[in-house]
């Protein structure tokens, strides 16, 4: 799994994962215990509306997410203990603010000990389950939008044979297609008057083969 940027998320992080390009100067985590931190809905949803918000108070993302505020801080403070968010300054108990600290992650979900394959599964399970629960959204909300929009959204799957070598490549090109549009999700005078929230996901892995051995 290689990353979040926003919303978010990576194969989608952060509200899914989303891939960042090689040349990004972005460190991988593999910590099991910080993946897991992050493996949590509601972190996931709270780390994304960060992001997307700018920096709040437990009480008001609590009210933005529908929980308590109790619940709200606890998360925060998980997710500041484990370098994600920060405090912003000023205020006092759940009235303080909170920002994240990098729009950007990766994860390394690859390593075989069991430790970190649990965590990495629980994390990237998270992350597709808020992908598709996302997409089920759309699915139920879209004729709701204009025409426009519901002609250009768009999904689009094969399946043909590549190498590792060539599946990983793919996967760069990809990210470098959502790389283009990453600094609108930081820095709202970048984004179009007509520009709404969009969910960009990818995933490309391999499928068992057929019978015959195809």
């Amino acid at each position: 799994m290689t990353a979040s940027d926003g919303g978010s998320g990576q194969p989608a992080r952060l509200g899914g994962s989303r891939r960042v390009p090689a040349h990004d100067d972005v460190p991988a985590i593999s910590d099991p215990r910080t993946m897991r931190a992050l493996a949590h809905p509601m972190r996931l949803a709270l780390l994304e509306l960060l992001m997307r918000e700018g920096p709040l108070t437990a009480t008001r993302a609590a009210e933005m997410l529908d929980d308590s505020p109790g619940n709200m801080s606890w998360h925060l403070q998980t997710l500041a203990k484990y370098g994600f968010v920060e405090e912003a300054g000023g205020g006092r108990g759940r009235s303080r603010p909170w920002r994240v600290v990098s729009a950007r992650h990766r994860f390394d979900t690859s390593l075989p000990d069991p430790e970190h394959a649990a965590a990495g599964e629980a994390l990237e399970a998270s992350f597709v389950e808020r992908a598709f629960g996302r997409l089920r959204g759309w699915w139920s909300a879209r004729r709701s939008y204009p025409s426009e929009w519901r002609e250009s959204a768009f999904s689009a799957d094969t399946i043909t044979y590549l190498t590792a070598e060539e599946i990983r490549q793919l996967g760069e090109d990809v990210a470098e297609l959502f790389h283009r549009y990453r600094e609108r999700a930081e820095d709202r005078s970048k984004r179009p008057e007509a520009a709404l929230p969009v969910h960009l996901v990818a995933f490309g892995h391999p499928i068992p083969a057929t019978p015959s051995g195809n």
